[in-house]
């Protein structure tokens, strides 16, 4: 809320000097102190969900090279479209904006898309 206040002010130039490099060492900072709250003993009691998972990562990352190789498409519809997949549409457009600025509202298409192939395949799934 804050800084929807801020960017109506003369603070908003901040970000031509570097403020955005700050706020991403921040996001950096706040990410490593929630990782840090992790129960790593966990991951000895619960190996099969380890297991579990790496395999359907494992899986994700084959679906993903082979249609990107299949439709040609580059590096960023694969990056995007995997983060659109397991992150969803609230960090596919961040992964996009890295690319180029212009390119968020394809993150959101994609990460909305994900949403939609995820709940279908999911209700698919359960039958």
């Amino acid at each position: 809320m804050i800084g929807v206040i801020f960017s109506f002010t003369k603070i908003r130039r901040l970000d031509h000097v570097g403020a955005s490099k700050i706020g991403t060492v921040f996001i950096f900072i706040l990410i490593a102190a929630i990782g840090m709250q992790i129960n790593l003993a966990g991951i000895v009691s619960q190996w099969r969900l380890l297991l579990i998972g790496l395999l359907w990562m494992s899986i994700h990352v084959v679906i993903i090279f082979a249609v990107a190789r299949i439709i040609r498409a580059p590096f960023f519809f694969l990056a995007v479209g995997s983060n659109a997949n397991t992150g969803g549409a609230s960090s596919a457009p961040i992964v996009a904006t890295a690319f180029h600025p212009s390119l968020a509202p394809v993150g959101v298409f994609l990460g909305i898309l994900g949403y939609a192939v995820g709940t279908f395949g999911g209700y698919i799934s359960t039958n």
